[in-house]
């Protein structure tokens, strides 16, 4: 096991505490099956180094992207082909600590990641979201990736156009215009952990926090893990009530305008050309 600085516990750590018990939730909540899932989140240098050596572990592992714009940020990463259930028994197994070179082209790891493990195969994606939130978001943290169980059930049964995607969320609960009024993000089904599917994702993320991947789970991205989570979950529950009243034959559901006047309450812009007031 890496040694922390100063013996302190990993999950006395709050940011490895934090992502111990997110991803032991969602391993809950059924949405990370296996090694399905990963998250990668933003720190601070002054959260870091009370209790991590910042002079690095000597260990670097090089990227198959060059990240120039995330020269020098720190991470806190999950591992590839590790379980979330397992993150808050083995934290220094299963999450690392990582700090992207000053040529962007590969990371150095400063905690975890023991016994060879390798930052998530989705890493590309991360990053490539990491960089367009923030031009728009500056206190953008966040990227999180799961297997949402009635997210990946609709995009079975429902259009895959992204705007008509949004519209039934939106539909399905009241808060769903308000949390996430810039609707989703919609890709076509694609092979994951490639660079490809990361330069879409991002793509979208430069005007939106959630995109969908079909047939295989959601992207969340956030200025905290709560408020990612949150999102996530919002979406989540949407699609539950859309896959749990769908079979049985909608009737009603709330009108565009009663959406409009959500929105106008709650002093949020809905995405443009969903709406038909």
């Amino acid at each position: 096991m890496i040694e922390l600085n100063r013996d302190v516990p990993a999950l006395d750590i709050p940011f490895i505490r934090e992502m111990a018990e997110i991803t032991y939730h969602m391993w809950k909540f059924g949405w990370d099956e296996r090694n399905g899932g990963n998250i990668s989140r933003i720190l601070d240098e002054a959260e870091v180094s009370p209790y991590v050596d910042l002079t690095g572990t000597g260990r670097v592992i090089p990227l198959t992207f060059p990240v120039p714009e995330l020269a020098g940020k720190l991470f806190v990463v999950t591992g590839s082909g590790k379980y979330f259930r397992n993150v808050i028994s083995d934290p220094d197994i299963n999450l690392g600590v990582i700090r992207v070179t000053a040529d962007g082209e590969h990371v150095d790891v400063l905690w975890g990641f023991s016994g060879n493990t390798i930052p998530t195969s989705e890493l590309a994606s991360h990053f490539m979201s990491h960089i367009e939130r923030l031009k728009v978001d500056p206190n953008h943290r966040i990227v999180m990736h799961t297997h949402a169980t009635n997210v990946i059930a609709m995009t079975f049964v429902h259009d895959l156009d992204e705007k008509k995607f949004t519209k039934t969320l939106w539909q399905m609960c009241t808060e769903c215009i308000v949390v996430f009024p810039e609707g989703v993000g919609m890709l076509p089904w694609m092979v994951p952990g490639s660079a490809e599917i990361g330069r879409e994702t991002a793509e979208k993320m430069k005007d939106r926090r959630v995109v969908v991947w079909p047939h295989h789970g959601i992207f969340g991205s956030g200025a905290t893990m709560d408020e990612t989570f949150g999102l996530i979950e919002t979406v989540e529950k949407a699609a539950q009530v859309y896959m749990l009243a769908a079979g049985h034959g909608i009737k009603q559901s709330i009108s565009d305008r009663q959406l409009a006047d959500l929105a106008q309450a709650f002093g949020v812009t809905p995405a443009e050309g969903i709406l038909e007031t």
